[in-house]
């Protein structure tokens, strides 16, 4: 790995991308992460580019990726936040050079094209990480500290939401419906809800999906329902919406000793939206209105919510990349979500087809 030969220098970042997950989930997370420096934005957008001068003065701001990659020496991590129909091609651009790359949500339009990456990727030896941000999210870490404790005894069905009210377009190539795009909610808040499934429960053996257009004219899904049965037994129920005007619990879960209920959802992404951004010793503490409900049917208990901590994504990234530590979140993963995205579409394909089928007259009930 790139900084081994010198792991006393900071890490020098270049974030390909500058939109809002480059503005807000990636450069102020890598700026309060000791030992990395963001040395270089790439964004071809002026107002953009505008933007990252005015919020790191001493970044480098380039055009194109063929400056980064003609300056590939000059730096030891490459983080791809642009639209998703180039993620998969700019991390193996990245990684031609000799670059790791830290790679935004969907990994890939594909299974087959993150497959291709992560080939690459260990053929050159070098990391290509999915930023899989919600692993650390307040209510993700609270379930998993009360499923180390033993609380909730065997895990029965887990039911995670992500759900937004936005009724209106926002354009742009994320409500766009071309394939390339790879556009929509299943993409998009999707790849969180699979991702927190499987690194709860482990393998899925059957997938059921709803993948709906509810708006008038969207071109790609605004309303997703996904049911995952993991070869343990478990059961998840996952929701991703534009079109909730009163959300659902963020998670309710159902054990064979009790029951944990967490109504409001993790509010980094709303502290990394806001004008202050800067990541405090406080950082993701949630007051204590905002804690689920623990309950065994009888009594009930607030459970105190473990913090939020994004940042210890690009933390644990750093002593990766220092040899000191195993990724944050392995390539593979991202993989097996996207075969389940894959999945689910051809459970919504295949349902149609059959559906078509039973609407088609029968021989008995056609016209002599």
């Amino acid at each position: 790995m790139k900084n081994e030969s010198n792991p006393k220098r900071d890490i020098r970042v270049a974030l390909v991308g500058f939109g809002l997950g480059g503005a807000c989930f990636h450069g102020p997370l890598i700026v309060a992460t000791p030992g990395m420096q963001l040395t270089t934005v790439v964004t071809s957008n002026e107002a953009r580019a505008s933007q990252a001068r005015r919020d790191y003065p001493a970044v480098h701001v380039a055009a194109t990726a063929e400056w980064l990659w003609d300056h590939a020496a000059d730096h030891d991590l490459a983080v791809i936040t642009t639209p998703n129909r180039a993620h998969a091609t700019l991390a193996m651009a990245a990684l031609s050079v000799g670059l790791p790359v830290v790679i935004d949500k969907p990994f890939a339009r594909t299974a087959m094209e993150a497959r291709q990456v992560v080939q690459t990727a260990r053929e050159r030896r070098l990391p290509a990480i999915p930023y899989h941000n919600r692993r650390w999210d307040s209510d993700y870490l609270t379930l998993r500290r009360l499923m180390n404790e033993g609380v909730l005894g065997r895990i029965l069905r887990f039911e995670s939401r992500l759900e937004r009210w936005r009724p209106e377009f926002k354009g742009g190539w994320r409500e766009s419906g071309a394939v390339e795009e790879a556009g929509g909610l299943l993409y998009d808040l999707g790849s969180h809800l699979i991702d927190q499934a499987l690194t709860l429960f482990g393998p899925v053996r059957e997938v059921y999906a709803e993948l709906d257009r509810r708006r008038a004219g969207a071109e790609t899904e605004d309303d997703v329902f996904l049911a995952l049965t993991h070869a343990n037994g478990v059961r998840s129920h996952l929701w991703t919406s534009v079109l909730a005007a009163h959300c659902g619990p963020r998670l309710r879960v159902l054990g064979e000793r009790a029951a944990f209920v967490k109504e409001h959802a993790d509010r980094q992404e709303a502290a990394l939206r806001s004008a202050n951004r800067s990541v405090g010793p406080n950082w993701g503490e949630e007051p204590s209105e905002c804690w689920g409900v623990l309950t065994d049917g009888v009594h009930e208990e607030s459970v105190r919510s473990e913090p939020g901590a994004y940042q210890r994504f690009y933390e644990e990234l750093a002593k990766m990349l220092r040899g000191e530590a195993p990724p944050p979140v392995e390539p593979d993963d991202a993989v097996a979500g996207l075969e389940i995205m894959e999945a689910a579409r051809r459970s919504v394909a295949e349902r149609r087809s059959v559906a078509l089928a039973c609407e088609q007259p029968s021989s008995r009930d056609a016209v002599p």
